[in-house]
């Protein structure tokens, strides 16, 4: 809560404005006059709001100036949990800059408001990517894989559908007679103009409905973000086996568990790990995250699991993103 004896300015919100890269001037969205009315003495928490690019980094420290006077840095690293500086001012519109020591970042923004809680948004790329799940009845898997192979395969190859097919698993370990189809599309746009496009083409529609449907005991579907630190590879043949580790977090602890993972990808790099992908949900089951792998076989998983916890990087993402998570899942 802002403090400074009589007179004290009601709060205000503000919006931002990048110019130029890295500096942050701040506008309210109330009249210039309440900007002034506050009071000499009164606090200004600065929220710092931040997005890094797909190469970028969670920025070191953040610095910022009211009246010409630069505030102590504030360094995020060491206080994840607190991305706030006080600024002392009357009249002024404060501003930020970072001290990039981290290298690489993309700013989206820096909020002044009361009362202050920090946010901070993680790293998102532009593609949305759809996770369906089929259980499939037993009986009927050999014909399902027969139909549904050449049937997502058209859709994926048709120029009418602005949809890309990452992926089709047979789940072999966890939910037997289960199918789990990974579809990329350009954002929500994408996804809701692909959907209207193949509900309008009576041909696919009726064929999924006649053919397959029948085939399938239960559907479930789930809209996610890749991490932008962790893009999607490519859709390819590899053979061997892919593993979909799926996370349930505690509300609240997804960027904990970005910035966490940034050292874990890199320790999993080290011991010859294969990444595939990695998301977190959007719409759907929220606050999951899911983690793809690829391997050779189920042994040469053992061995390359083994080898990491031989890294100490990795040892420590463990430890710190366990108290993180409500559940696990592997497939």
């Amino acid at each position: 809560m802002p403090g400074g004896g009589e007179g004290d300015a009601a709060p205000m919100s503000t919006a931002v404005e990048v110019s130029p890269p890295r500096e942050f001037s701040v506008t309210s969205e109330k009249e210039s006059s309440e900007q002034r009315s506050l009071q000499v003495g009164a606090v200004v928490p600065i929220v710092l709001v931040f997005a890094s690019s797909r190469s970028g980094s969670i920025p070191s420290h953040l610095r910022a100036t009211v009246l010409g006077r630069e505030l102590e840095p504030v360094d995020v690293r060491s206080a994840r949990s607190t991305f706030t500086a006080n600024a002392t001012g009357a009249g002024a519109i404060p501003k930020a800059s970072f001290d990039d020591k981290g290298g690489g970042i993309g700013a989206t923004g820096l909020d002044i408001d009361y009362p202050s809680r920090p946010v901070v948004k993680a790293a998102v790329s532009k593609f949305i990517h759809e996770f369906q799940k089929h259980s499939v009845l037993p009986q009927h898997v050999e014909q399902y894989k027969k139909l549904l192979g050449p049937y997502y395969k058209g859709i994926n190859e048709s120029p009418e559908f602005h949809a890309r097919l990452l992926g089709s698993f047979e789940v072999v370990v966890g939910d037997v007679d289960t199918f789990v189809h990974v579809w990329e599309y350009e954002g929500l746009p994408g996804f809701e103009s692909v959907k209207a496009a193949v509900k309008e083409s009576k041909g696919h529609l009726e064929f999924f409905n006649h053919d397959i449907m029948p085939l399938v005991q239960k559907r479930t579907n789930q809209l996610n973000q890749e991490f932008a630190f962790w893009p999607t590879a490519p859709p390819e043949v590899k053979g061997g086996i892919y593993e979909l580790r799926t996370y349930t977090l505690k509300p609240g602890a997804l960027l904990e568990w970005e910035h966490e993972w940034r050292v874990g990808l890199e320790a999993r790099l080290q011991s010859g790990h294969s990444p595939v992908g990695a998301w977190f949900s959007q719409i759907g089951k929220l606050h999951q995250v899911h983690h793809m792998w690829h391997y050779a076989s189920l042994e040469e998983r053992r061995q390359k699991r083994q080898k990491a916890w031989n890294i100490d990087a990795w040892s420590g993402t463990v430890t710190k993103t366990v108290k993180l998570t409500e559940s696990m899942d592997s497939k």
